[in-house]
């Protein structure tokens, strides 16, 4: 199956990263970006266009800049002539740099929208891949419900009607955050991280059975709910099973892969008179000492393995 493409429009960049405008075209509101690598065109500027990628936003540094500075006007005009028949999407000249006059009208000749920002290179850079990486992410609609507990990002998954969304109210009283109900929006957002938010139409919102659709942020306040997290721990929710054996030490890490990413997982008996709010609360402090380096299971295994010798002697 092809994998989708996801795309931004280029007006959202302007205003989440306060760019300025310089040249703006008619279909400024049609111009999309579908990219979230950059490109510092300096090859190209000298007209080496092999392996060109139109598609990325382009920024003009210092050091392009300082190339450009240094060719007489005839020649930088050709030069951005050349630069900006390629298509690109838009131009972005940073650190508060003079904008050319040949500059601008290669940029107007060509449609091409144009920016300025006195934010350094560097600090644009890491700004836009970040925004990019979210918002062009890979991604899923998962059925659950995502709260945040003790800043971890734990995702309740389980049949319609286990309790998840009591168990994520319980939680929100306790101080917790919820972040989505039913449905999870999870964006792959790097190679091994996975960030999970609401639908904006149910955004805040929770279902009740008996009462039905409650308003979280209004009723409990601002800091019960939170726009969206990483996802750190998957809890499976499911009936508790007479007979079957569930595991009591927590020595073997099961994984749950979401987007071709392993999350550290555990399932979790549901039957009447268990705090769910409670083992989720310990099942995240215990989830977050794991990954501070201590694992109470191995060292309940290395105290076993000391008594076994310490008999033996």
């Amino acid at each position: 199956m092809q994998s989708r493409t996801y795309k931004i429009k280029l007006s959202e960049l302007e205003v989440s990263q306060n760019l300025e405008r310089v040249y703006i075209p008619d279909n400024y509101e049609e111009i999309f970006v579908t990219r979230s690598d950059l490109s510092r065109p300096g090859l190209p500027l000298a007209g080496f266009f092999k392996d060109f990628e139109n598609e990325r936003i382009q920024l003009i540094g210092n050091m392009e800049h300082s190339y450009l500075d240094s060719l007489d006007q005839d020649e930088r005009k050709a030069s951005l002539d050349n630069f900006f028949s390629h298509k690109v999407k838009t131009v972005i000249v940073t650190a508060g740099l003079k904008i050319f006059p040949e500059l601008y009208e290669a940029a107007r000749a060509n449609e091409t929208p144009l920016f300025k920002t006195t934010a350094n290179t560097g600090a644009v850079m890491a700004a836009l891949t970040s925004a990019l990486s979210v918002a062009l992410a890979e991604r899923i609609t998962q059925h659950g419900v995502l709260v945040e507990v003790y800043g971890e990002g734990i995702l309740l998954l389980g049949d319609s009607g286990i309790g998840k969304s009591e168990t994520a109210i319980e939680l929100v009283k306790r101080g917790h955050r919820l972040i989505a109900d039913d449905a999870v929006m999870i964006k792959k957002v790097s190679a091994i991280t996975l960030v999970g938010s609401a639908p904006k139409l149910i955004k805040h919102f929770i279902e009740l059975r008996g009462i039905g659709i409650v308003d979280v942020r209004r009723i409990f306040g601002m800091g019960s709910v939170k726009e969206s997290e990483k996802i750190d721990l998957v809890i499976n929710f499911e009936n508790w099973e007479q007979g079957k054996m569930y595991d009591r030490f927590g020595l073997d890490t099961e994984y749950t892969e979401i987007l071709g990413i392993k999350i550290p997982s555990i399932t979790v008996p549901v039957k009447p008179g268990r705090n769910l709010a409670v083992i989720i609360e310990i099942a995240a402090m215990n989830n977050r000492q794991k990954k501070m380096g201590y694992n109470t299971a191995a060292e309940f295994e290395k105290r076993l393995r000391e008594q076994e010798e310490y008999n033996d002697d």
